[in-house]
């Protein structure tokens, strides 16, 4: 009896990782397509695009409340969570040779992602302190010609992004450490 009613309930946590998932999945297709649809409107337009820009003017579902890049960077974590939840198990079953090749690429990542943070974020606060002292306030607007001097990219969209880069590396490194450790449970 027991043992049902805790399969029951593990069947029922399944579904909601799923249904989250699901939900995070359309989440991220729909502000993908709509922000390549209004960057190629505008790109086609004025010949230039400011990478993520369309994300961080975006206000949904009115003026005034939160910005797409918010919605994109919390579901890309969130839903990154539940595909752990649902298939870290799998990762017990994988040989340990592609364990620790998997281990060293997620660890690049992370590495990564965390000098792309730091940089992103530091170099949009010194944006925004020069504008500070010269009596400019703009948040969203500053972008870095950065890495092609062709195609700028926003600083609140890339240090957004990268820290969600960021998160879901470290989660993804401790979820595929963590297994190694617990073999005998």
């Amino acid at each position: 009896m027991h043992r049902t009613l805790q399969k029951n309930d593990e069947k029922r946590a399944r579904t909601v990782y799923l249904l989250v998932f699901y939900f995070c999945a359309i989440v991220m297709a729909s502000i993908t397509v709509y922000s390549l649809y209004v960057s190629i409107d505008e790109y086609l337009r004025t010949g230039q695009v400011v990478i993520g820009e369309v994300l961080v003017y975006t206000e949904f579902p009115f003026p005034g409340l939160s910005k797409l890049i918010t919605y994109l960077m919390i579901v890309t974590v969130v839903g990154w969570y539940c595909v752990t939840k649902l298939g870290g198990e799998k990762v017990r079953n994988i040989p340990e040779s592609a364990k620790a090749i998997l281990q060293v690429v997620v660890l690049a990542i992370f590495v990564i992602s965390i000098y792309e943070f730091i940089y992103n974020f530091v170099i949009w606060n010194s944006f925004i302190t020069v504008d500070a002292i010269n009596g400019i306030v703009r948040l969203d607007d500053i972008s870095v010609p950065y890495p092609n001097p062709e195609t700028p990219w926003n600083l609140v969209f890339a240090t957004k992004m990268s820290l969600s880069a960021l998160l879901i590396s470290a989660h993804g490194l401790y979820t595929i450490s963590k297994h190694k450790y617990n073999k005998t449970e």
